[in-house]
């Protein structure tokens, strides 16, 4: 499926800094506070954080700005929320702590690009 508009624009950013186990979620009919999650890891904290900046850059060239955005300054887990999407950035021992597919695992996965 091809990813749309900003959300497309999102994981190219995460893809293009070389984030890794880049997965997208669909939340719709399963929650009402978003319509998908996107998550990935980075190899470290600053990498984390490069990649989140990476996507604010990339969206707010096209004129979407984050309504919230958490964890910038730490980088071990970077919440940026689209409204329409949220991204969420991990270094991967965080990931893997929360386990948020596992928590989501009803939510079908979109696979980029495919």
């Amino acid at each position: 499926m091809r990813l749309p508009g900003e959300l497309g624009q999102a994981v190219r950013a995460i893809d293009d800094l070389k984030g890794r186990d880049i997965l997208v979620l669909d939340l719709r009919g399963l929650s009402e506070a978003t319509d998908y999650f996107v998550m990935a890891s980075g190899t470290s904290d600053a990498h984390v954080r490069g990649i989140a900046e990476s996507v604010l850059r990339r969206l707010d060239q096209g004129g979407l700005r984050a309504y919230h955005v958490e964890g910038l300054s730490g980088g071990r887990w970077v919440l940026l929320d689209f409204v329409d999407f949220v991204v969420h950035l991990f270094h991967p021992e965080t990931r893997g702590f929360y386990q948020l597919e596992r928590l989501w695992s009803d939510a079908p996965e979109i696979k980029p690009g495919a």
